[in-house]
């Protein structure tokens, strides 16, 4: 059961793909040549085994060699000695051709596993740095097909098409050089198949590669289906979706059928072509020498070592097919992965991490008190804006004094500031209104401010461009007045925390999720204090506590459960800046109540930005911001606007309430 979003992810990959491989003349051996820079570091061992499986197979065309001077020596004298010593010559070159195929596999078993390994960590790698609005482009089963199926592909075929099909075009020109060297004629009636056999293995070369293509976007296709399957399981049995599910699979699956079965038919007919060509010639070959054998032109051992060879080229003549065939398969491998890896990375604007000054700043600003300011509250002329703050925390607290740290920020910080932000989807045609549109706001530091809006009005992208997974279209946003696109993303990203309506869970234990959001040195305490900020003490109650694995995506826990995990995530660090995307969306009304209470401690100790939809949640923030019409409507506090804004009152009214 395929979503709306899932299909425009779909189309929007498989354009994109086709971009990449329609958009230039297609070179089979460009394409390959891109794998040199993976392969650079174990050529050696690579050229060794080419080098060594070259001489195996050469070694193979020294048997007819043997075979001649047997049968116009020994067996035509009547000497079983020389007989027997043939013999013994052909026991050791068939244990040396042996022994140097063992050789050559060894040789390449190791290094091209290692290949493949550095190739899928590097594609990993790529994948983590690549912006949101790529992943919002592609289908996730064609990001693993290219992680499994396509760099499987690409190790088979270095193990073994690259090497053999230099090993095989030796052993075919060595092997004519002999035949022509020993009859001239007979070489000359084995040779008349290969011109076309050469223009078949072009024609065949051109077509199996569109086919072999599609066949590898089908499988990506495939894999997306079963994904979304699998992950919601839930979905399709709640509606009973799984027959119209089992027939979408079942439809893609027979598209696929259908186009292994092309690859299959392709295959056969140049087997068909290479195969059957020279055996005719073979067949003119043996009867044109009996004749010249029976005339006395040409001695018996002279055309069984003519026949002999000639039947040694069988293999690598007839192996062309499948060779071209795994090397376009190959070739269109290559091509899959480097799509992705010719993708621009999220780009590192500014400088690399700030002076040791700046980051002993930023270190002691984590989890600083508010700082003191005399900034008022619009229309309140009187109250300061922390002050508000701090008052429901000291009541909370049971102390009406600020945290002692609280002034020595006093002056040096501004805050999360957006100044005339726009921002539209890179994807998205250039004549269509952007999401956001000179969006101007001020967070002051120590400042709570909660974003409210009608749905569909850009909430959840203003707060995705806080921690840089979208780029602003145009202005610019500070933290501390510094401007975020000058700022290295790990740095930014140790400074912002978020949370976001979605949770999502990984397959480990709630601890390394929740620690997931600390710093690397983070431990017990700072764990035990996010889970209680969250309301998240049943993670001790789990059969092993905090180190129970919560499974694929968290679903063994409840939706209320996988998002006060997300939240303690997004506290465990005590960011200097928290951004949350309706953090309580998923709670009852009791523990909503008890997160609320928790948070404050929190929110009394950095700049959040929290995207509300409730009343309750609106109230844990100082002030309110209106987002409409992908603009800041109004700014105040939630009592200013109740009476002020006729948008913002319906919004909170409890009909609204009541239709969300």
């Amino acid at each position: 059961m395929s979503t709306p979003d899932a299909v425009t992810k779909d189309r929007a990959g498989a354009e994109y793909r086709a971009e990449g491989a329609h958009g230039a003349d297609r070179s089979t051996v460009r394409s390959l040549l891109r794998l040199w820079p993976y392969v650079r570091p174990v050529r050696v061992r690579l050229f060794t085994a080419a080098f060594v499986a070259v001489v195996a197979s050469c070694t193979g065309l020294v048997f007819p060699l043997v075979l001649k001077w047997m049968v116009d020596g020994p067996v035509a004298d009547r000497d079983p000695a020389g007989v027997w010593l043939g013999a013994l010559y052909l026991l050791l070159l068939g244990l040396a051709e042996a022994g140097l195929f063992g050789l050559r596999r060894w040789l390449v078993a190791r290094p091209l596993a290692g290949v493949e390994a550095a190739m899928r960590a590097e594609l990993y790698r790529h994948l983590q740095r690549l912006p949101v609005a790529f992943h919002d482009r592609w289908a996730s089963g064609q990001l693993l097909s290219r992680g499994t199926t396509d760099l499987m592909l690409l190790r088979m075929f270095l193990a073994f098409p690259l090497t053999f099909l230099l090993v095989n075009g030796v052993t075919i020109l060595v092997g004519v050089a002999i035949m022509l060297a020993q009859e001239w004629t007979l070489g000359l009636v084995l040779l008349a198949p290969a011109v076309p056999v050469m223009i078949v293995c072009w024609l065949f070369e051109r077509r199996y590669s569109e086919v072999a293509r599609r066949s590898q976007d089908q499988v990506g296709d495939l894999t997306t289906v079963v994904e979304e399957s699998v992950l919601g399981i839930r979905i399709i049995k709640g509606f009973g979706r799984h027959r119209s599910q089992a027939r979408a699979f079942r439809e893609l699956s027979r598209t696929l059928r259908g186009t292994e079965l092309a690859k299959a038919r392709l295959l056969a007919s140049i087997w068909a072509v290479i195969v059957t060509l020279p055996e005719l010639a073979i067949g003119a070959a043996l009867v044109l020498g009996t004749v010249q054998v029976a005339d006395g032109h040409l001695s018996a051992g002279t055309l069984v070592a003519f026949l002999s060879t000639a039947l040694a080229l069988r293999w690598p003549v007839d192996s062309i097919g499948f060779l071209l065939a795994m090397s376009q398969e190959a070739a269109t491998a290559t091509e899959r992965y480097f799509e992705v890896m010719d993708a621009a990375p999220e780009h590192s604007s500014g400088p690399e991490p700030a002076p040791p000054a700046d980051r002993e700043r930023d270190s002691a600003l984590r989890g600083a008190a508010l700082p003191g300011t005399g900034a008022t509250l619009p229309g309140t002329g009187a109250l300061p804006a922390t002050g508000a703050t701090l008052l429901r925390t000291g009541a909370l607290l049971g102390t009406g004094a600020a945290p002692a740290a609280g002034s020595s920020a006093a002056g040096t910080a501004d805050g999360l500031r957006f100044d005339d932000v726009r921002f539209r989807y890179p994807d998205a045609p250039a004549d269509t209104d952007p999401v956001l549109d000179r969006v101007d706001l001020h967070i002051r530091s120590g400042e709570s401010m909660a974003l409210v809006g009608a749905t569909g009005t850009g909430k959840t992208t203003l707060t995705a461009l806080v921690p840089r997974l979208h780029e602003v279209t145009s202005g610019r946003i500070t933290l501390d007045g510094r401007d975020i696109a000058a700022m290295p993303r790990e740095e930014l990203r140790e400074l912002v925390a978020v949370a976001f309506e979605e949770p999502t869970l990984f397959s480990a234990t709630v601890g390394e999720n929740v620690l997931m959001g600390g710093q690397d040195t983070a431990g017990e305490a700072e764990l035990d204090r996010a889970l209680a900020v969250a309301q998240a003490d049943f993670a001790h109650a789990l059969p092993q506590g905090t180190a129970t694995q919560v499974g694929e995506q968290g679903l063994s826990l409840s939706g209320g459960q996988r998002q006060r995990l997300a939240l303690a995530r997004a506290v465990v660090g005590r960011p200097r800046f928290l951004v949350l995307d309706d953090p309580l969306s998923a709670l009852d009304v009791h523990t909503e109540a008890a997160v609320e209470a928790a948070l404050r401690r929190v929110l009394a100790e950095t700049t959040a930005l929290i995207v509300a939809h409730r009343p309750s949640t609106v109230l844990l923030a100082d002030r309110v911001a209106l987002l409409s019409g992908g603009r800041i409507a109004a700014v105040g506090t939630h009592h200013e606007l109740l009476r002020t804004n006729a948008e913002y009152a319906h919004l909170m009214s409890g009909d609204e309430e009541a239709q969300r």
